[in-house]
């Protein structure tokens, strides 16, 4: 079972993908572009702070708004390991498990940590933070197999071998 540890940011409700990445900035060629302005509208210093690893714990309705697969791309370039929320819009989820960004819904945890706290996520059974088991559910075996290849293109590619 895959364990590994980060840095806690804090976000609210309903982090919409216009605050995610703001719509004048897809027009930028690259994604690697984009990702300083990540969720500018909201802490334009965010996207600097984010170290690879951090983990980002946030409210209910993370990722509404537009489809564009955009948002979880700036996210994962940011090198945010994964994002724990109460909640997340449906098509923001599949987009980000298609991208290979881990999403872990769980309720409570959100009440509880604080910005810089570390917690410990075990995939597909708990969050420890501070001692305290928070319980999240199993990802189906197919979605598991989408992140351990990096999103769904690389998935496939292996599946057909042609990775």
């Amino acid at each position: 079972m895959e364990q590994f540890t980060g840095r806690v940011w804090v976000l609210g409700d309903d982090i919409d993908t216009d605050i995610i990445i703001p719509t004048e900035y897809l027009a930028l060629k690259t994604i690697e572009d984009m990702k300083q302005y990540g969720f500018s509208p909201l802490r334009p210093e965010l996207a600097g702070q984010i170290k690879p690893g951090d983990i980002i714990v946030a409210g209910k309705n993370f990722g509404c708004g537009s489809s564009r697969e955009q948002a979880p791309e700036v996210i994962k370039a940011l090198g945010i390991r994964c994002i724990i929320a109460k909640s997340f819009a449906r098509i923001f989820f599949r987009n980000s498990i298609n991208n290979g960004l881990l999403l872990i819904e769980q309720p409570k945890l959100s009440d509880d940590v604080k910005e810089g706290d570390i917690v410990t996520v075990t995939v597909n059974r708990d969050v420890d933070y501070n001692g305290e088991k928070y319980p999240i559910a199993s990802l189906p075996d197919n979605l598991v197999e989408i992140l351990n290849a990096g999103g769904l293109v690389k998935a496939m590619r292996r599946k057909n071998g042609l990775a």
